[in-house]
């Protein structure tokens, strides 16, 4: 409990110190939109990476993708995590998606002391990630198919936050990633439970800046761009790369070995990672499973140019 409080004061400090600083001109300010933790590890990786080719990169972590996408706009950092669709087509917001990180893996998990279906959630409490984000929409999506309605959908941020929520009793119902679900379901006389959900090939989390800072730092997006795409194509390959970088890099040293290598055998498994960046089906998975969820209005008129710039990595593909 103690390391979790130090590291959300430590994001809220970093994140003051981001908006303080002054950009320099060849440098990139990332603002991760979660504390931490094993999902961000190929992320981090190829930061590192980047980092040992002459990069000057510099990491905050923000309590939300709410935070870190506010950060974005107000230009106190200059690379977001998520996928800000809704921002994007409510307020015409001049950011755009360049590469796509993950498919969407979020699991529903219930309290089955308290409900054991779909249906038996219709009028109670949800819990999301945030507004717009990939959990919302998921949770929303279930609701359409299944002919539930929440009396409430309440924004906790972080997958960790809502595992402790749920273990503590203080909810009964929300979407956690795949290492919280392992947890959950893990834990000695466990009265959790995952519901049913089809394969969604959506975006889960996708790097993304603004438009002129796309066009004035390309050179080193490039090599951002490089290592993602060799992180992600080694790691599908040899899911062990990921630990062999961690230690190289000291990265995340309280994460236990086996917690990482359970997580992206899973993960890869379950197809999770693109091998080309989002390339050929980001958008078009996105447009189906937003546009049903309701995140993104009138799908049918969206055009790829809206939210995403893959200028960078189809240059990069076509070597």
């Amino acid at each position: 409990m103690f390391r979790i409080a130090r590291l959300c004061v430590l994001s809220i400090c970093m994140t003051v110190l981001c908006a303080q600083a002054s950009p320099e001109k060849n440098s990139i300010r990332v603002a991760l939109n979660d504390l931490p933790g094993v999902d961000m590890l190929p992320t981090l990786i190829a930061i590192e990476r980047s980092k040992a080719r002459g990069v000057d990169i510099r990491v905050s972590y923000m309590l939300s993708e709410g935070m870190a996408l506010r950060s974005i706009i107000n230009q106190h950092a200059d690379i977001g995590m998520g996928t800000p669709y809704q921002k994007i087509q409510q307020e015409q917001a001049p950011i755009r998606m360049f590469y796509q990180l993950n498919m969407l893996r979020f699991h529903p998990v219930i309290d089955t002391r308290y409900y054991n279906s779909w249906h038996e959630l219709d009028g109670v409490e949800m819990y999301s990630h945030g507004k717009g984000s990939g959990t919302e929409a998921l949770v929303n999506l279930m609701a359409q198919q299944h002919g539930i309605t929440y009396s409430k959908m309440i924004y906790l941020p972080g997958s960790g936050v809502r595992a402790r929520a749920m273990i503590n009793g203080r909810i009964h119902a929300t979407v956690v990633d795949t290492e919280r679900k392992n947890k959950l379901l893990s834990r000695p006389d466990s009265t959790f439970k995952v519901l049913p959900i089809p394969t969604i090939n959506a975006s889960d989390e996708a790097l993304y800046a603004h438009e002129a800072f796309i066009h004035s730092h390309r050179k080193e997006l490039t090599t951002l761009t490089e290592e993602l795409l060799y992180v992600w194509r080694t790691m599908i390959q040899n899911p062990g790369f990921i630990l062999e970088q961690r230690n190289q890099y000291a990265l995340l040293p309280d994460l236990q070995e086996d917690q990482i290598q359970q997580y992206m055998q899973e993960m890869i498994s379950e197809k999770t990672f693109p091998a080309d960046g989002g390339n050929k089906n980001a958008f078009n998975a996105d447009l189906a499973f937003y546009g049903a969820s309701g995140t993104i209005s009138q799908p049918e008129h969206q055009q790829i140019q809206q939210y995403w710039d893959f200028s960078i990595l189809r240059q990069l593909l076509e070597k």
